[in-house]
């Protein structure tokens, strides 16, 4: 996975904060950081953002959306939480987690802390995180592990074998191959757009591979989509100027209705809801909220 920074690289809009941060956002912030003067925390977020924008101009970041907590308002987040406090050990995995806001809010929830893991390419996100929300290593245990998540060697998409499926030291975690068949819950949130056809039906077999075979178990998350699938060129963003979308009809059979599905039919229920949205910093186009549950 490429991630050679644009050479054009938009200024950061520090404006953007008081358009993205709603009350909600700002009173979750403020009990985390302990920081209740509010221009003392637009001073400490942007400040953040500033670091974390230098590493790599994802436009999440220089639109301030890693802020927003989108876990809380999806369907499948109940359930999850549920996983969380009635199975023993279960695991609930983000990947491409950014600076860590949504499993924060998952462990503010309830869901417990050690049994969150967190995934991202660059490893400074999850530093920046700690340094955003004002914590440690210790006081917010989650596992995270960096790596690419298009690289077989740390994210295959073969399923696992039965030795892989034996107990594991989450504080050995080096690759998230160790994970094969034994995650509760998985959150992709604004991740499968970022790749092209090929490379999302590789995301999603070495997703499904991480899935407990227990019923209840979940992939869910959400992403840019379109109407119909296929590839759309837009104005370049993060120094691309044409993205592969699918529609909601081309998700649902990618996950078990195409030949080589990631699951067979009948072994999970795929949902796919479609909406316009329009973001407060002005970007438009379809959402896709969707989930993939273990029957």
């Amino acid at each position: 996975m490429s991630d050679e920074p644009e050479t054009d690289i938009p200024s950061l809009d520090p404006s953007i904060y008081d358009a993205i941060l709603d009350s909600e956002i700002l009173s979750f912030m403020k009990s985390l950081t302990g920081i209740q003067d509010d221009d003392e925390l637009k001073a400490h977020v942007l400040n953040i953002q500033k670091k974390a924008y230098a590493v790599y101009p994802y436009p999440c970041i220089g639109f301030l959306h890693f802020m927003n907590r989108k876990i809380s308002s999806h369907e499948s987040y109940q359930q999850v939480l549920k996983l969380g406090r009635d199975r023993e050990g279960a695991l609930l995995l983000e990947i491409g987690c950014c600076l860590g806001m949504e499993m924060r809010r998952a462990a503010a929830d309830g869901f417990p802390a050690k049994q969150i893991i967190a995934s991202d390419l660059h490893s400074e996100f999850w530093e920046f995180g700690h340094a955003l929300f004002r914590t440690t290593p210790q006081s917010f245990p989650a596992t995270f592990v960096a790596g690419d998540a298009l690289d077989p060697d740390f994210l295959s998409p073969l399923p696992g074998t039965s030795e892989s499926r034996a107990s594991l030291d989450l504080s050995s975690l080096t690759t998230l191959n160790q994970l094969k068949g034994k995650v509760s819950a998985i959150y992709a949130r604004s991740l499968f757009h970022l790749f092209n056809e090929d490379q999302q039906r590789q995301l999603a077999h070495s997703l499904g591979s991480l899935l407990s075979t227990q019923p209840g178990s979940v992939i869910f998350g959400s992403h840019m989509g379109n109407v119909e699938k296929g590839i759309i060129k837009h104005e370049p963003i993060a120094g691309q100027d044409c993205t592969f979308f699918h529609s909601p009809e081309s998700w649902k059979e990618l996950w078990c209705k195409l030949t080589g599905p990631v699951f067979r039919f009948g072994e999970v229920n795929v949902k796919a809801n479609f909406q316009f949205v329009r973001t407060a910093s002005g970007m438009e186009g379809f959402r896709m909220d969707w989930s993939i549950t273990r029957l």
